[in-house]
């Protein structure tokens, strides 16, 4: 079935708390999305981010942001008042987030909020009439959908048999990530290679004594994954019932310094001291002569293989509660990865080494119902990576802006297949009104050529290149939404390798129009790709 979507990141998305989040705006963007004739949102990880912002390096595989929590949601469910968020600084520019100020609002709020939350959840205790208020915004209804409880069964909870529901359901994983992060809290954010050697270690005696001292700040984490999940769920529920799927994305790996590094050292090459052996990256090349050290942990393949994959299937499991479809980010790792020994300070030593292959993909189908993945195969097309993608079945992708810089290009229409799904371009490339500005005139006239347009105007030639993905024969169609609008350089999400300026871009309000939906409508109709209901 020939369908389309648009790639818009959820931190992206307008809202008046500094960072796009679960509120109105994100509800109102699912309406614009069934305006558009659009059956697909797709956004990148969502898993809460430390250091440089890149939503690829999560403190955790499991757990969500608590930035993309909607403070005005809190405010309805009674846990903040006006003046509480009013009285909060999220940043002053509404074109980008400034995580700085996002970091100590959303602390400042949470740590509100949690307090009201633990006394109307030791009342709900003692009274079990005192139910969870909805994380739904006002005037926003949601309709129940097969994949809910039934209505009766969730009317009957208390809010404390919800919470300890959702705690019972995410045992395998929050525990760990809650400890994690209270223990990153006392070191001062410390990465957990540097903390004392007992916690460091998981000696037994040391972590129920940092449990026991930490026990508050634990439940504070927890309050923070409940209240994600909930409105991330009733946002994912609405957008279900506008016949809108989420794609959402996974990174192939999770970050040296991540609750899943600290606690599941069994599924990493780790030593006897619990410190890893060797780290990612890329080896050297024309481009970069000492390759790239990205400084990851490796997974330990061989030990993941004889506990079937137990690790990742839980991952799996937890992902698709979050999304409908999942894009696996560097699908080029499950065939090949290079490993650096860990402590060198370039990639030059390190040495390929190959992945689980199809055994994993295998394992996959076997355990998880209705899987559905995109493989992020772009760049390292090898024989032996394409091969990994034919006997997997998953489609992979098709960046137009890739196609226009040779003749006969991997990612031109005339190669495509049904199988696949075709972008204008990706977050890890500049909005293609910046793109045909910044690509020589021997490109640009192949580009006119190729797509048969004759148009001299940069944002017409935009659109002809939207046309063009719309026109291939790729059974799915995604195009960010910068390139909707025509924005420039200045909408880029992430620019690979440069160090700041990353993770920023956000919409301003009120630009969605009803004239711009009625474009991209006209569009979908003319290719086919309005979705069935």
């Amino acid at each position: 079935m020939r369908e389309s979507g648009i790639l818009f990141p959820v931190f992206s998305v307008p809202s008046k708390f500094g960072i796009g989040c679960f509120s109105r705006e994100a509800y109102e963007f699912v309406d614009f999305l069934e305006k558009s004739g659009q059956g697909f949102w797709q956004i990148l990880p969502v898993g809460p981010t430390g250091f440089g912002d890149s939503p690829y390096q999560p403190f955790s595989a499991f757990a969500g942001n608590p930035y993309f929590i909607c403070p005005e949601t809190l405010i309805e469910e009674g846990l903040l008042t006006y003046d509480d968020v009013n009285a909060t600084c999220f940043g002053d520019d509404e074109t980008k987030v400034d995580y700085g100020a996002i970091y100590e609002s959303r602390r400042q709020i949470l740590e509100k909020a949690y307090e009201k939350f633990a006394q109307k959840l030791a009342e709900s205790k003692k009274d079990k009439s005192i139910k969870a208020d909805s994380p739904i915004p006002s005037g926003i209804n949601v309709p129940e959908t097969a994949d809910d409880e039934p209505k009766t069964k969730k009317e009957e909870r208390s809010l404390a048999e919800e919470f300890d529901a959702f705690l019972k359901m995410e045992e395998y994983w929050i525990e760990d990530y809650a400890l994690f992060m209270a223990l990153k809290d006392d070191a001062n954010g410390a990465s957990w290679l540097d903390w004392e050697k007992g916690v460091r270690t998981r000696d037994e005696k040391a972590l129920a004594d940092a449990k026991a001292k930490l026990a508050d700040r634990m439940q504070l984490y927890y309050f923070e994954q409940f209240e994600f999940d909930r409105q991330w769920r009733a946002l994912k529920r609405y957008a279900n019932s506008k016949s809108v799927k989420i794609i959402g994305d996974i990174p192939f790996y999770v970050a040296m310094d991540s609750s899943d590094a600290w606690s599941r050292p069994e599924v990493f090459m780790m030593d006897k001291d619990l410190k890893p052996t060797v780290v990612a990256g890329c080896p050297p090349d024309a481009f970069s002569p000492t390759g790239q050290l990205w400084g990851n942990p490796i997974y330990d393949w061989a030990a993941e293989k004889k506990k079937d994959y137990d690790w990742w299937l839980h991952r799996m499991y937890r992902t698709y509660a979050f999304y409908d479809v999942i894009r696996i980010d560097h699908f080029h790792g499950f065939c090949e990865y290079y490993a650096i020994p860990y402590g060198d300070e370039t990639a030059e030593k390190g040495k390929q080494e190959k992945g689980p292959g199809i055994d994993f993909f295998n394992v996959l189908k076997k355990k998880v119902d209705n899987l559905r993945i995109i493989a992020e195969d772009l760049g390292n097309n090898t024989p032996e990576n394409e091969k990994l993608l034919a006997d997997s079945g998953f489609p992979g992708m098709k960046v137009l802006q890739y196609g226009f810089t040779s003749w006969d290009s991997y990612y031109v229409n005339h190669r495509h297949i049904n199988n696949c799904v075709v972008y204008t371009g990706t977050h890890d490339n500049t909005p293609t009104r910046a793109w045909v500005e910044e690509i020589n005139e021997g490109e640009r006239d192949f580009t006119r050529r190729y797509i048969n347009s004759m148009n001299t105007d940069y944002n017409g030639l935009v659109w002809d290149l939207i046309r063009e993905a719309y026109r291939s024969v790729a059974d799915l169609c995604i195009i960010p939404l910068q390139d909707y609008l025509c924005f420039g350089k200045e909408a880029r999400i992430n620019t690979p390798g440069a160090p700041d300026g990353n993770w920023q871009w956000r919409l301003r309000p009120n630009f969605l129009s009803d004239d711009l939906a009625r474009s991209i409508h006209g569009l979908a109709e003319v290719y086919s790709r309005i979705p069935k209901a």
